[in-house]
Order: C-alpha cells, then sequence, then structure tokens
C-alpha cells in the first residue's frame, strides 16, 4: 500500500507505512544518518498531511517491523486492548491530535485508551503536533506508582539522585548522595551508574546506598544500575536490591544488543517482588531508553529512531516499573544534533510513554561534542516541569563526572520546585520538613541544623 500528499500540483508518495512514518518526523540527524529521513521541509511536510489523513485502525492492519521474528512486535499485539481502543477507533492520526487536545479529554479518558493505543499510534500523532501540543496533552496524563514514597502525584516534581563516581569509590558515591540530599535530591531514586558490571561491586554498591538510606531513615529507594543478569545474581544472594535497572529497546534484536530479553526481564521482576522491600507498593523496575539505540545496533529495520523509542515502552509497560526516563541527549549529536532536536525529542519521548501509561522522566542531557549547551537543557527542564515530568535526574555541577556527560544539577531541580511551584514526593517532603531541611511548605532552608549536617557527614562515612 502507498501513501500519496499534493502540494502546489506536485504530489509526493510514500510507498510504506515505515517511509512515512519516517518522512513525517521532524529533522533529526539519526534518521538523515540512517538515510530514511526526508529530502527536505516540503516532503516531510506533504508526509505528516498524508500521515495526518491516515486511519489509526492502518497500525493495526500492518506492522512496522514482522511479529514472527520479532518477540517486541508480537508483545504490541499482544498488549492491545479493542474495548480500550474503541474511542478512538473510528479516528484518523490527525483527528486523534484534536480528540487528544479537546478540552472534554481529561485523566480519566486518557487512562481509559491507554490499552487501546500502540507505540506507533502515539509516534505518529506526536509528529504531527507542535510543543505546545505535547506539553498540553502530556500534562493531562498523570501516571503514579509507589515503592517507599508516591511518584507522579500533580503538583509534585521528583530528581533523581546520581552519585556516580569514576572509580566506583565507596566514599565518593557516598559523599555525592548526601551532597545531592542536602540540596533535596533523591525522593525518585538514589540510583549509581556502576564504573564496572562485577557482582562483588554490585553488592557493595547496594549495600552502601541502603545502608545510608537507613542510617538517615529517608523514605525513598535505591538502585545500582547494573545489567539486569548481575541484578538476578545479587538477588540470589539477598542483596539489598530496591529498584532492578535495565536499559531496553525497541526490536528483538535491539534488546538481545543489550545482553537482555523479555523472559529475563520477566525473572527479574519476580526476584525483586520477592525480596517484598517495598513498603506502600510493589512498582520494582525502572527502564531507560533513548531515540538513537536501535540504530546505534543497527536493530531498528528501517524504522525511524522515535518510533523505535516509543516501541520501547511497550516493553516497559510490560512489567508495571516504579519509573522510566529516556537518556534524551546521550548518543550524541549522530542521533540528536543539537539542542532544538534534543529538546524537541525530549517533549516526544514524555508525550509518548505518558500516553502508554509509564511513569515518564527525562534524563535532560548532552555530550560534550553535541551543538548544545545549559541554556538549552535549562529550556527543556522547563518545558518538561509544565508538561508535568514525573522526575528528573540531577548530579553535582550538572557534570557527570564518570559518564562523562552534561545533566542538570541539584541546584537545577530547587530552581524547578521554587520557581515553577513544585514539590517533592509526599513521603519524602515530609521528612525533610521532620529533620529540618525544609518548611513546612517543602521550600529548602537557607541555614540547615548543624546537627542534620554533622548526621549526614557521619552517615556517609560510616555507610562507606
Amino acid at each position: 500500500m502507498s501513501y500519496r500528499a499534493v502540494i502546489d500540483q506536485t504530489v509526493y508518495r510514500f510507498s510504506t507505512l515505515a517511509e512515512l512514518m519516517a518522512k513525517a518526523t521532524p529533522q533529526r540527524s539519526g534518521d538523515e544518518l540512517s538515510g530514511i529521513a526526508a529530502d527536505g521541509p516540503i516532503e516531510r511536510l506533504a508526509a505528516q498531511m498524508a500521515l495526518a489523513d491516515l486511519p489509526l485502525r492502518a497500525f493495526l492492519e500492518q506492522q512496522l517491523i514482522d511479529g514472527e521474528h520479532d518477540d517486541v512486535s508480537e508483545l504490541i499485539a499482544r498488549q492491545h486492548d479493542p474495548d480500550a481502543f474503541s474511542p478512538v477507533a473510528s479516528l484518523t492520526v490527525g483527528e486523534f491530535r484534536e480528540w487528544l487536545l479537546s478540552s472534554s479529554v481529561g485523566q480519566t479518558e486518557l487512562e481509559a485508551v491507554t490499552y487501546g493505543l500502540t507505540p506507533e499510534m502515539v509516534a505518529a500523532v506526536s509528529k504531527i503536533m507542535r510543543v505546545k501540543d505535547l506539553i498540553a496533552v502530556a500534562d493531562k496524563r498523570r501516571v503514579v506508582t509507589r515503592f517507599r514514597n508516591t511518584l507522579g502525584l500533580p503538583g509534585r516534581l521528583s530528581l533523581r539522585n546520581q552519585p556516580n563516581h569514576p572509580t566506583d569509590d565507596s566514599f565518593g558515591i557516598a559523599l555525592s548522595a548526601v551532597d545531592g540530599l542536602m540540596m533535596g535530591s533523591g525522593d525518585a531514586v538514589i540510583g549509581v551508574n556502576p564504573a564496572t558490571d562485577s557482582l562483588a561491586d554490585y553488592m557493595r554498591i547496594v549495600t552502601l546506598l541502603d545502608d545510608l538510606r537507613q542510617r538517615l531513615s529517608i523514605p525513598t529507594q535505591t538502585c545500582c544500575l547494573g545489567h539486569v543478569s548481575v541484578a538476578l545474581r545479587a538477588m540470589e544472594k539477598r542483596a539489598p536490591v530496591d529498584l532492578v535497572f535495565q536499559s531496553v529497546a525497541g526490536s528483538q534484536k535491539a534488546n538481545e544488543g543489550f545482553g537482555v530479553s523479555l523472559a529475563m526481564l520477566r525473572e527479574a521482576q519476580d526476584a525483586a517482588l520477592s525480596l517484598n522491600r517495598g513498603t506502600i507498593g510493589r512498582n520494582v523496575m525502572y527502564f531507560e531508553t533513548g531515540q538513537g539505540s536501535a540504530l546505534s545496533s543497527d536493530a531498528h529495520f528501517g524504522v525511524d529512531q522515535q518510533t523505535m523509542e516509543a516501541r520501547a515502552y511497550a516493553v516497559a509497560r510490560a512489567f508495571d516499573p516504579f519509573m522510566v526516563n529516556t537518556v534524551v541527549g546521550f548518543i550524541g549529536p549522530e542521533y540528536l544534533f543539537n539542542g532544538k532536536q534534543i529538546i524537541r525529542a525530549g517533549l516526544e519521548d514524555h508525550f509518548c510513554g505518558k500516553l502508554l501509561g509509564l511513569p515518564m522522566g527525562v534524563d535532560v542531557c548532552y555530550t560534550n561534542h553535541c551543538d548544545a549547551d545549559q541554556e538549552d537543557m535549562d529550556t527543556l527542564l522547563t518545558l518538561l516541569c509544565a508538561a508535568g515530568v514525573n522526575f528528573v535526574i540531577t548530579v553535582p555541577g550538572a557534570d557527570d563526572v564518570m559518564l562523562n556527560y552534561q545533566s542538570l544539577s541539584h541546584h537545577d531541580g530547587i530552581f524547578a520546585r521554587e520557581t515553577l511551584g513544585l514539590r517533592p514526593a509526599p513521603e519524602f517532603e515530609a521528612w525533610m520538613v521532620d529533620v529540618g531541611l525544609a518548611d513546612e511548605a517543602g521550600r529548602l532552608k537557607d541555614h540547615m541544623p548543624p546537627a542534620l549536617i554533622e548526621a549526614m557527614r557521619t552517615s556517609a562515612d560510616a555507610a562507606a
């Protein structure tokens, strides 16, 4: 089946659905690198016009990647609920956009349609939406999860405290974690990207983080972002694993490149649940994604990188995660060339994840060889807060000394909360007030009690 649009008596034809989706995508370097992008703005507009006229049902009638040879495609088909789809079943992609933006559609309607939508549907509609449209719809959709505290409530912004260290030094990790805690970062998770992936280091790091959490009585969760296979071995030894982490992608081949399968993820979820470490909830998985991961492993099958990213969300939502985030600018300018592309991609990912029912956060970041800067990150952070993002990631000074990329600083988290009127997770906020870190409104105090500073210092030292 081919697709067509006419602009100024010129007929533009697109031979496959994958080609139509790719050429309708707003400009990004990854699709240009793979040779599937539109030739220019006019062909892109023609593709968007043709896509807007496409019935949503078309995505149920043909798969972009053959499900007989791809377990992600098979999973997407299995997840689809015809009854949930019925409110929008008669709509085209363009009409679906209008439905989403309608003032009569809110949280109840969006939640009800969640499993009627496929990743390809939400990717398609995002391609014909402006930035403000992505923000307006995402802000309507709230996804709430719980473990030791609650993420995703309206008016709240949680922060992942990321105390990475280039050699995984215990004291360096503990000190960095305390630095973030003193600025209110850590209610989403205190999560370390390990420099190594050995079982011994994984167990040392989760034990260190859990000890620090208990010494300070923090109502949060911890995570070592090692490979899921290492987490499984650690849980066999009854290590204090709160959240199980894994990077996932939108095709079976790309996930195999990560060394992971759907069966392995199910095994890890079952193992984490058996530990029964959550106090108010049982969401135990943490997934990271990012546009370009499937392309970088030659596992995209001619599908554009933004649609492949949305397909990764089908994998994530199969495991009821506590948190999911796109690491939006981490791979580099080969996939998202500059600040404008990163900003657009971050808002697309957040929008698509929320529509598919995920507790979405964003690592607002860029690599040092990318045409972007911290002002671009300020812009994306502010727009994401307007869109109701569940959490963002913060590191000391916005400079991740282990992963060697630029992210947000703990001070950026303070800005977002205080200037935009957002508050931490309620349980974490109550802890901040109780220990004297924040006032009754949840705002950080200008001066911390000396006893708290000493408790932070001695806890970091003891945990390390």
